[in-house]
């Protein structure tokens, strides 16, 4: 990664600089400072854009996982309404149905799960990076930078949270639907009568 190299070389200048005696102060060449910054901000728009490729995949694979799901269901939909010729296939198509959608909705639970997982992994070894190069790198001097890195922190810790919050909701969605489901199994017989 280009911004450590560069940070690296600031360091390194900071630690071979000729310093003034009892005031802890040193002497650096501001040019050569000013360009390594400069370098710095040319590569920083890449970091943002890996941020933003991150968001766009997550969205990517959501709608995907929502299309997967919609179609499972549609699926199970048409095998019900096909089934329904007389009572007693309707009580086992509606045993069926229940079935396909307990499996069609697990199926979704997991693709979303997995997919918040491997979002959340991907944010936060990215949240770690970001947090490694805010605690070596930045002081005082780089303060803009630090806001910009603590910007970027806060947005995928956000994103975090928000996927934390999906995941919980997709979980209390699967705990309620398995209960509605006994329900109507409870009731299939009667129907039939």
């Amino acid at each position: 990664m280009r911004v450590l190299e560069l940070l690296e070389e600031i360091e390194e200048i900071v630690d071979t600089a000729a310093g003034f005696p009892l005031t802890g102060k040193i002497m650096i060449d501001s040019e050569e400072l000013l360009e390594i910054v400069r370098e710095i901000r040319a590569e920083l728009p890449d970091e943002i854009q890996q941020a933003q490729w991150i968001k766009n995949e997550r969205e990517r694979i959501i709608a995907e996982a929502r299309t997967q799901y919609e179609a499972v269901i549609d699926d199970a939909q048409k095998q019900a309404d096909a089934l329904v010729e007389n009572n007693d296939i309707t009580v086992k198509s509606k045993l069926r149905a229940d079935e396909l959608m307990n499996v069609t909705q697990n199926t979704a639970k997991q693709l979303k799960i997995g997919t918040y997982e491997y979002l959340d992994g991907i944010l936060y070894n990215f949240q770690g990076k970001m947090e490694h190069l805010s605690s070596i790198y930045f002081g005082d001097m780089f303060a803009s930078i630090e806001k910009a890195f603590n910007d970027i922190n806060d947005a995928l810790a956000a994103n975090r949270e928000e996927l934390k919050d999906m995941a919980y909701r997709a979980q209390m969605d699967a705990d309620v639907t398995p209960e509605m489901s006994g329900a109507r199994d409870n009731n299939a017989p009667d129907e039939a009568e």
